[in-house]
């Protein structure tokens, strides 16, 4: 599906993002032994669908790019106003972020374009807003996930390559890549990635979106909802 998709008509919103989502049946894999296996996928869509909707929302963000094959996840970001990108590449997380990158810029060539994690279900517009007018001063810049060693948000300035190199320690890969650390306090849920359970319940205490809080609790998350109700 690559058809309509929103754009932010403001003309200070600046960013095109670019969020990667592996096939639901492969996604958060270390959430099974919080959430079971028949929820975990379910979760990877509402924290997809959290972040598409609050990026969405941003006022710095005219539109959101998702790479994905998965045709649930297709159908359900694009609703919300995402363009879908297959992952032609198949070849991982980073070749796929650089190729929504390229597909960004076959539209707009100036466009300044930054990646975000899938998984924040707790992003705020205006925190997110916060770090990408920050980015702004940088050719490449990005910020730390809560742990400090990976990355949730890197950025590339208008005739800047993204050249991402995400997974694992990716704080340590992108500072060596000659990309700024971008430093503020007060943007929490920018940070808040979520692979386990007790990142969930981290997330949680920051405040879900409303599609994750849908299927979470303070104690967990819950069965899948019967059909119908």
């Amino acid at each position: 599906m690559d058809g309509e998709f929103a754009t932010n008509t403001d003309p200070t919103a600046r960013w095109s993002l670019v969020v990667p989502l592996k096939p639901l049946r492969l996604a958060k894999s270390r959430l099974a032994g919080a959430a079971g296996d028949a929820l975990r996928p379910r979760l990877a869509l509402a924290f997809a669908q959290d972040t598409v909707a609050a990026a969405l929302a941003s006022p710095v963000v005219r539109d959101v790019v998702v790479v994905t094959d998965d045709p649930t996840a297709s159908a359900e970001l694009a609703e919300l106003g995402a363009r879908i990108v297959p992952d032609a590449p198949a070849n991982g997380l980073n070749a796929a972020l650089a190729h929504g990158a390229r597909a960004v810029r076959a539209v707009r060539p100036r466009a300044a374009v930054a990646a975000l994690n899938a998984d924040l279900p707790a992003l705020r517009p205006a925190e997110l807003a916060r770090v990408l007018s920050a980015a702004e001063a940088f050719p490449r810049a990005f910020l730390a996930d809560a742990a400090e060693i990976g990355t949730t948000l890197l950025t590339a300035a208008p005739g800047a390559e993204l050249n991402p190199a995400f997974g694992g320690p990716s704080r340590h890969r992108h500072l060596s890549s000659g990309a700024v650390e971008i430093v503020l306090t007060g943007v929490d849920s920018v940070r808040r990635d979520v692979d386990t359970g007790d990142d969930l319940r981290a997330a949680a205490a920051l405040g879900l979106g409303p599609y994750t809080a849908r299927g979470y609790t303070p104690r967990g998350p819950l069965p899948a909802p019967r059909p119908g109700s």
